[in-house]
């Protein structure tokens, strides 16, 4: 086929294929051809011509044809393993008794910190307040058998002052009750005269037992939640001078000097009577312990957001293993529960409630022989400058 002037001639890649084919049709030219007829009569290629070209074909390709790969996994000298049912069935089996014993030891281990506290918890429904578990095991078993043997403690501390409690509540009323009926008796019976002495002794006796079914009232009233308080802005100096105008004459009498002070101007936002009541308490406890010669103070200031009032005396002070159970009801560290040694043992109780009612706390600092400094906290007022 003639080629114009213009036309580029092919390239030698190009040449070098055709030349290659060239040879190759010289090659199938001087082959054999058998010419077949096809089921229809149309004649079919020649099979020896159809072979030439396709051996022509790949022989043209070669060259630009990859080997074949061979792929291995692993090295071409392994063989593969003879597949064992029996090891595999075995390996198995191995694996599931391990499985099975490691499970069924961890269970144990779990199961019997929980049966101990089953068994103490039966027991302390029995009425065993010593009822605890013994718990090695660490986590989440270990906190619990810690929690039980907590509320076991608690409960056993809760059930021994309630049955302190009721002793000495039966003490404190039974005494004043007895006083006032046996001069009563006396008197019906003409042993004794209702002259203004025994009246007055009389009186006083009601009026202590009057004192002790009013604090237990206030008592049962801040243990539901129902102690009623009526807040006001307080001067805390103004509130501490009226306490200790009421308390000096008392300590006076003691020989005992009695000091107020008050380190800026603090105020609260609480129920002055209450207060007066929880300062009146703690007042008459120093002056009531603290021998002739000695010192009570008063002090008050602010401490950050919060006002401390403080009561401090040079008494006996308190013994440590005392000063967990100051303001425990009923308590006194003399126990014959004499009067000339003590009241009743309700004071630093109504305290504690009166400062926790008012959102703050009260605690006791104490040496034996340097006496004891009671602290009550309470949240300032929120316009205090």
């Amino acid at each position: 086929m003639p080629c114009s002037p213009d036309t580029p001639g092919p390239t030698t890649t190009e040449r070098r294929a055709l030349d290659q084919l060239a040879a190759l049709v010289r090659q199938c030219h001087g082959s054999r051809v058998d010419v077949w007829l096809d089921e229809t009569g149309t004649p079919a290629a020649p099979a020896s011509a159809a072979e030439c070209l396709a051996t022509a074909r790949r022989a043209q390709l070669k060259p630009y044809v990859a080997p074949a790969a061979l792929l291995y996994i692993g090295s071409p000298e392994d063989r593969a393993p003879a597949i064992d049912p029996y090891g595999i069935a075995g390996v198995t089996a191995v694996i599931l008794v391990l499985a099975v014993g490691v499970s069924v030891l961890v269970a144990t281990r779990l199961a019997r910190p929980v049966r101990a506290v089953t068994a103490a918890a039966r027991r302390m429904r029995g009425g065993d307040g010593s009822a605890r578990v013994t718990v090695r095991a660490k986590g989440e078993v270990g906190e619990l058998g810690a929690a039980f043997n907590e509320m076991s403690e608690h409960l056993d501390r809760m059930e021994r002052q309630r049955k302190a409690m009721v002793s000495d509540v039966s003490h404190e009323l039974r005494t004043p009750l007895s006083n006032i009926r046996g001069w009563l008796e006396a008197a019906q019976d003409g042993v004794a005269d209702l002259g203004p002495a025994l009246t007055a002794s009389l009186v006083e006796e009601a009026t202590l037992l009057q004192h002790i079914v009013d604090d237990l009232q206030q008592l049962a009233l801040a243990d539901v939640g129902r102690l009623r308080l009526h807040p006001e802005p307080v001067d805390v100096a103004d509130l501490v001078e009226q306490i200790a105008t009421v308390y000096r004459a008392a300590a006076e009498a003691a020989e005992l000097a009695l000091t107020a002070e008050v380190t800026g101007r603090p105020h609260l936002d609480a129920d002055p009577v209450r207060l007066r009541q929880a300062v009146g308490n703690l007042l008459a406890n120093a002056v009531r312990y603290t021998p002739a010669g000695g010192r009570v103070s008063l002090r008050a200031y602010a401490d950050g957001d919060d006002v401390l009032i403080e009561v401090a005396d040079t008494g006996p002070g308190i013994a440590p293993e005392h000063l967990p159970h100051v303001f425990d009801r009923f308590w006194r560290a003399e126990k014959s529960r004499s009067r000339q040694t003590g009241g009743s043992g309700l004071g630093l109780a109504i305290v504690r409630q009166l400062a926790e009612a008012h959102g703050g706390s009260a605690a006791v600092r104490s040496e034996p022989g340097r006496g004891a400094t009671f602290v009550l906290r309470l949240p300032g007022s929120p316009d205090d400058a």
